[in-house]
């Protein structure tokens, strides 16, 4: 690195010194590009005393001074170099008097060997600058962030695993793959322990997830388990607007990735690469195709013997193209879920570390508030709360903190400075207080944890119901208790002031789904039975759903809309039952809301007691 350095200050310095040399050259041309007096001339000027003094310079130069002090003037001239310049004058009609010293000093200067140097240094100079110039432009042309001549070359970067930054101890929350990526990291370590047992090297590992859930960290951490060197580099770095580029870089990558062999290839966000072929707008030849039929050959091709792992990470595994998702290419596919309460409990161990928290956090109970939340959400909350107790000028986070940092995170920022009308904020009031009324009086509801007529986000309050522990599974009563909970605040409203508003169209929109759902999707209506109606069509190239394919007649279809009419009706009228029922709690629920904005799990229960033991199950903020 220093040899390096030091060659560019010596470039730099003979770059300046020609700039220098060059300048210096075009003022002496300057100098001399004035018409230079003949011998005649100067003949005739001696004879009319016109010289004061005449400097022989070289064989052929003669400087001539006119006058003397401030008003002397120089001029130059040439001479014949086989005769002396006395001589010459003297053949020319000058009287030798007029050469005496009294008239004209003439002086020779002796020849200087530096003289000549530097004369040639002065034309030698401007050449070299020329060629430093060329050289540096080829240099910077030849540098790995100039597109113009590195188009095939990888853009992969490598880390030696030398000082891991991250390591299986950073990552919590997925001990199912963590376990999967260990026998990787053992086999990168000891390959003997397995091949004695005939057993072979995965060729690829694919991690799946959701977005958030840890899959490039997991990447990190096995490569500073592994200590061997790691190349990383994104799908999308793969392919240009140039056909070609994307299968050489390739090639180029796995090249690399050989000759540091054993190490660890990751792809991150491969699904930018290796979507199913054929599904392209540019036909079966397009540059994304080329680019993922080198990548399906260097993974298992005839030259594949070599202990390279590809490590691939995605959150579209549906849109692969299935010759690379086959065993021999991508062997394992491990899952990366969302964390259970457990595994929220160490995520947020892992991430407080080095953060100064009040001695009664609980990170039980935080694990239990965040239902729902990936690893990413949760890294965000703390920071959040750290943040928060920062603005507050606290030394340490506390419990207000976090739960500030939650419905952040799930609902977006308060919007304390939003005025409305008094009248308006009574009936968000009753309609907060109806979600919570209705959901509480529902033993298949989740517990409500906090309500607000608080601006937060898009909505102008909200409902904070959680459950007491993790569920895989969703009953129909427990979708019915959804969907009445949602709607007991469009059926407060209507019980309270005998009119509807706006408010509830998000309510409406997610019960409606909900309603759709059960009886296309899960076959909870008892008229249609269990089947699914329609099936979901989708662009592989556009990776989206872009419609759903009417697999039944109108008959159904009308069948079904009656359906979705008949569960969405029976929900409603449940809430407005249940709010006609404990109408005096709506009103005291309304009232606190009205006087502190903000009511708790505590308070709510002890305003409204529990009627029925509760049943936990998925998050449902209204």
């Amino acid at each position: 690195m220093e040899s390096r350095r030091s060659q560019s200050y010596l470039i730099y310095t003979l770059l300046f010194v020609a700039i220098i040399a060059m300048v210096y050259m075009s003022i002496r041309e300057d100098a001399n590009s004035q018409q230079p007096l003949t011998i005649n001339e100067v003949a005739r000027d001696v004879q009319q005393h016109k010289v004061t003094r005449i400097i022989v310079e070289s064989e052929d130069r003669v400087r001539v001074v006119y006058g003397s002090g401030d008003n002397a003037i120089e001029k130059l001239s040439q001479k014949e170099p086989a005769s002396t310049l006395v001589d010459q004058l003297v053949s020319l009609g000058v009287a030798p008097e007029d050469l005496s010293s009294d008239n004209v000093k003439i002086e020779v200067k002796p020849p200087s060997s530096w003289g000549g140097i530097v004369t040639s240094a002065l034309y030698i100079l401007p050449v070299i600058f020329m060629a430093g110039v060329l050289w540096f432009i080829f240099r910077q042309a030849q540098g790995s962030n100039n597109q113009a001549m590195s188009f095939g070359k990888s853009r992969a970067r490598m880390f030696t695993g030398d000082h891991p930054t991250v390591t299986f101890e950073d990552v919590a929350g997925v001990e199912e793959a963590k376990e999967e990526l260990q026998e990787v990291v053992e086999f990168l370590r000891e390959p003997q322990k397995f091949i004695q047992l005939g057993a072979r090297i995965p060729k690829g590992v694919l991690l799946v997830g959701s977005p958030g859930t840890g899959k490039t960290l997991m990447a990190k951490a096995v490569s500073g388990e592994a200590g061997v060197p790691f190349f990383s580099i994104s799908g999308s770095e793969f392919v240009e607007m140039f056909v070609g580029v994307g299968a050489s870089r390739v090639r180029d990558l796995f090249e690399q990735a050989k000759r540091h062999a054993p190490c660890i290839v990751f792809v991150d966000e491969i699904d930018a690469v290796g979507r199913q072929r054929g599904a392209g707008l540019g036909g079966s030849h397009d540059e994304r195709e080329q680019t993922l039929n080198q990548m399906l050959v260097e993974m298992d091709g005839f030259d594949t013997d070599t202990n390279v792992i590809i490590v691939a990470a995605t959150n579209r595994p549906d849109i692969l193209d299935p010759a690379l998702l086959r065993p021999g290419r991508f062997d394992r596919r491990v899952m990366l879920d969302r964390p259970d309460m457990r595994g929220r409990e160490a995520i947020l161990k892992v991430h407080v570390k080095g953060k100064p928290l009040e001695p009664d956090i609980d990170l039980n109970v935080l694990a239990r508030s965040t239902p729902g939340f990936v690893g990413a959400d949760l890294e965000n909350m703390i920071n959040e709360a750290a943040i928060l107790a920062a603005r507050r000028n606290k030394t340490a986070i506390g419990q207000s903190e976090f739960e500030e940092a939650i419905e952040r995170v799930i609902a977006g920022p308060a919007r304390k400075s939003r005025l409305i009308s008094e009248e308006e904020k009574r009936i968000v009031a009753y309609h907060e207080a109806g979600h919570a009324v209705v959901m509480h009086a529902i033993p298949e509801s989740d517990p409500v944890q906090k309500v607000s007529i608080i601006a937060r986000g898009q909505a102008g309050g909200y409902t904070l119901a959680l459950p007491e522990d993790d569920r895989i599974l969703a009953s129909r009563r427990k979708l019915m208790a959804q969907m009445i909970g949602l709607l007991g605040g469009r059926a407060a409203e209507e019980l309270v002031f005998d009119d509807i508003t706006s408010g509830a169209s998000n309510d409406l929109e997610r019960v409606t789904k909900l309603a759709r759902s059960m009886v296309t999707r899960l076959g909870m209506s008892s008229e249609l039975g269990p089947m699914v109606y329609g099936q979901k069509e989708e662009l592989i190239f556009l990776g989206r759903e872009i419609s759903e394919q009417r697999d039944y007649s109108d008959a159904v279809a009308e069948q079904i809309d009656v359906e979705v009419r008949k569960l969405v009706t029976e929900a409603y009228k449940q809430a407005r039952k249940l709010l006609t029922k404990y109408r005096d709690k709506l009103d005291a629920v309304a009232e606190r809301l009205l006087e502190d904005e903000t009511i708790n799990r505590d308070e709510f229960e002890r305003i409204f007691p529990l009627p029925s033991p509760k049943k936990s199950g998925t998050p449902q903020p209204a």
